[in-house]
């Protein structure tokens, strides 16, 4: 009754005694209710009541429609405040995933950060490697180098301390024959002899370092220069 939105169902009864109807299921309003409680005329049963049958149906029909107004707008409250709480839940929950995507992408940001940056360091740590391997290498080719030149230059030196010990041995032997040849008659005897055989000795214990005999070899031509002198003076006496 009053529309199909309802599924209240109402009830009217006609109450013998007062003559009024009774409605059942129905949530009146307190002034609606005042009015139906209306005492009758004085003069006894009239069969006219205060309130007649026609504007009590339409009283209740009117408390019915807005009953229903009523429910329905609760219902609608209820129903928009559901949706809204479905609504922000769902914007949290929208939120929270663009929050944690936000959060890989960075995260994922910030590790090509620092395998870039490892990368770029790892880099330089190669390239400072090569620089200092090939400056090693240079290093190890002056050395080589260096050490060549020097043996070269230590080979001539002792070829030519080896060709001197032969020259002054054989002027020596030269001065010796001729002065044995000239004064046969006398006993003679070698010329700085120890120094001789010492040179000899070094020569055999260094045959390949033999700019280490050089000491001696000046001492021996030193002292044969001495004896040279001593026998000119000698002859011219």
């Amino acid at each position: 009754m009053g529309g199909g939105g309802s599924t209240r169902r109402v009830t009217f009864e006609a109450d013998e005694n007062e003559n009024i109807t009774v409605v059942k299921g129905v949530r009146l309003s307190d002034s609606l209710i005042d009015r139906m409680k209306e005492p009758s005329s004085p003069s006894g049963r009239s069969p006219r009541s205060s309130v007649s049958n026609e504007e009590l149906k339409k009283r209740i029909a009117e408390e019915l429609a807005l009953e229903r107004a009523r429910r329905d707008s609760e219902a609608q409250k209820r129903r928009l405040k559901q949706e809204q709480m479905f609504v922000r839940d769902e914007f949290g929950k929208l939120l929270e995933r663009e929050r944690i995507s936000s959060n890989e992408h960075l995260t994922r940001a910030i590790l090509r950060e620092r395998a870039a940056t490892e990368e770029e360091r790892q880099k330089a740590q190669r390239f400072d490697i090569e620089v200092k391997a090939r400056q090693l290498e240079e290093k190890d080719r002056e050395l080589k180098k260096h050490d060549a030149y020097y043996k070269e230059q230590l080979a001539r030196l002792e070829e030519r301390s080896a060709q001197f010990y032969k020259v002054t041995t054989e002027q020596y032997q030269k001065a010796a024959d001729e002065v044995s040849a000239r004064f046969k008659r006398y006993e003679s005897h070698p010329v700085c002899a120890d120094l001789q055989d010492k040179i000899l000795q070094c020569y055999r214990q260094h045959a390949r370092e033999t700019l280490s005999c050089s000491a001696l070899a000046n001492q021996y031509l030193r002292c044969v220069n001495h004896a040279k002198q001593q026998s000119m003076l000698g002859r011219g006496g």
